[in-house]
């Protein structure tokens, strides 16, 4: 781009880029730019809620009423109610700046059970069974192998 620049002090910045076969929005596009662009930051809309309106809408989604209703059901009772203080994706923003959307009903915990680990000390104390399938001598038909093993000696205890 250097050389752009170099020839465009000469002539122009069109017979520039067309020597050298670079195209002139990147040539521009190139020298336009700056090294450290400000951030942006949106402006907030004049009809956002404040702070305090914020505070307001999450203690009442937090409220002993609405604690276990999704934000659409609270939306809607306080509509039947006559009372209208934001929309429904609203109430889900304020909710995920606090950290709260997720399933608000209690669940119940699911109770984590081991394996049983069975240990035989002697025989005929603990068996195990098995049931196997095989093909038979025509098709469609199938033999059944029910194995009954102790599991200490591990020999078959019943066939």
């Amino acid at each position: 781009m250097e050389e752009v620049s170099r020839l465009a002090s000469v002539t122009n910045w069109t017979r520039a880029c067309l020597a050298l076969d670079v195209p002139r929005v990147s040539a521009y596009r190139f020298f336009k730019r700056k090294d450290n662009p400000a951030p942006r930051v949106a402006p907030k809309p004049e009809r956002a809620l404040s702070d305090g309106e914020r505070q307001n809408v999450l203690d009442l989604l937090n409220s002993k009423r609405f604690v276990d209703m999704a934000p659409a059901q609270i939306y809607a009772a306080l509509l039947d109610e006559g009372v209208y203080l934001c929309s429904i994706r609203t109430m889900y923003r304020i909710l995920a700046a606090n950290a709260q959307v997720r399933e608000r009903r209690d669940q119940a915990s699911h109770i984590i059970y081991e394996k049983p680990e069975l240990l035989a000390t002697r025989p005929n104390e603990l068996w195990s069974w098995d049931i196997t399938k095989l093909k038979g001598p025509t098709k469609w038909s199938y033999f059944h192998l029910y194995v009954i093993l102790d599991v200490f000696s591990t020999h078959l205890a019943e066939s």
